[in-house]
């Protein structure tokens, strides 16, 4: 299942910054994911269901080349994930071995899903770059997953950056890394987000023409008034 379009493109002009305000506000303190870091400078908002993968520690049994050839792998589960999804890896934080590389990044590529958001790395680097696949991760290392790391599972709920991830919560990812929005609140937090914009580019302006913080930023009733006289003299659309 896809985002609707109409909530894709509002979640597409609005800051994950923005979003964990709003998440906050709702309780939900735990929604960034950490060391989910652009790949590549300049990679652009990407909004998606996400679609979870796990890793968990290497046992020298079950970690070997040998079982990339397995029914359960990183390349059976590639070849389940639907065009627009965002692949969301618990590598566990390991950072000294690459999940993917360049070909099953390729492969991703191929199959039109939208991006990679992992709390590992990858390998490969510029074989990994030159697919074009949008990656948000940890760095890069040289030796295979299988050096630290044994695939299990993919679509079942997952811990990635220190997060509770479920396959088809929705996944927002930008220049600050990747946050995450439970499927039942999504309706509750675009419309919340959306407000939560205006406000602040209207304190913005309020700012660039010298006004204080204090009393600003939030806002206190009078200002709020002042706010919400503008939005009413200037409404959405």
């Amino acid at each position: 299942m896809s985002v609707d379009p109409k909530i894709a493109a509002i979640l597409s002009g609005i800051s994950t910054a923005t979003l964990t305000t709003v998440l906050l506000k709702k309780g939900l303190r735990n929604v960034w994911m950490r060391n989910t870091r652009p790949l590549r400078e300049g990679q652009k908002r990407l909004v998606g269901r996400a679609f979870t993968l796990r890793f968990v520690p290497a046992r020298e049994d079950l970690a070997t080349p040998e079982s990339w050839a397995s029914p359960i792998s990183t390349r059976a589960a590639i070849e389940a994930m639907p065009e627009g999804c965002i692949a969301v890896v618990d590598a566990m934080g390991v950072t000294d071995a690459g999940i993917f590389g360049d070909i099953l990044c390729a492969r991703m590529a191929k199959r039109g899903v939208a991006g990679l958001v992992t709390d590992g790395v990858v390998r490969d680097l510029a074989g990994v770059l030159g697919t074009g696949l949008p990656v948000w991760c940890a760095g890069a290392a040289a030796p295979p997953s299988v050096a630290g790391l044994t695939f299990v599972a993919w679509q079942q709920p997952i811990a990635c950056g220190g997060v509770a991830v479920f396959p088809d919560d929705v996944v927002v990812v930008d220049q600050d890394g990747a946050v995450l929005i439970p499927q039942a609140l999504l309706e509750a937090v675009v419309s919340a987000s959306v407000e939560q914009e205006r406000l602040e580019s209207w304190i913005m302006r309020e700012v660039d023409g010298g006004a204080a913080l204090p009393g600003l930023y939030p806002p206190n009733a009078e200002n709020k008034a002042r706010y919400e006289a503008w939005a009413a003299a200037n409404p959405v659309g």
